[in-house]
């Protein structure tokens, strides 16, 4: 049964840089597709970014910013955030498909101070 787990994220000031990690485990297949979406309460989920084997896709407003990476360990994704604006603030959740279902981590809370 895959389980996702995300790590990383916390507090950067205006302009600044941080680095979610997920980590995919219970599982011998590799994950073609993994994402990252975001959250603030009150608010729909939304998709930040998504790699499909290399290929990867950005919500606008975060293109030039962020950047999603398959990590070294089988089923890990990085989500690097620089020039991080407070609207950035958000529980990030990583994602992926597997088994017809839609599997989620828990979260981490990036949050950046102005």
């Amino acid at each position: 049964q895959l389980q996702l787990r995300e790590s990383g994220g916390g507090l950067a000031q205006a302009g600044g840089s941080l680095r979610v990690s997920c980590a995919g485990s219970g599982i011998f297949q590799n994950l073609t597709i993994m994402a990252w979406y975001r959250q603030v309460p009150g608010k729909q989920r939304e998709r930040v970014a998504i790699i499909v084997g290399g290929d990867t896709n950005y919500l606008e407003s975060v293109k030039g910013r962020f950047t999603i990476s398959r990590g070294n360990a089988k089923n890990t994704v990085n989500l690097q955030m620089d020039n991080l604006k407070p609207e950035d603030t958000a529980v990030y959740y990583c994602t992926a498909p597997f088994n017809s279902r839609v599997v989620w981590g828990p979260g981490t809370q990036v949050t950046v101070a102005s």
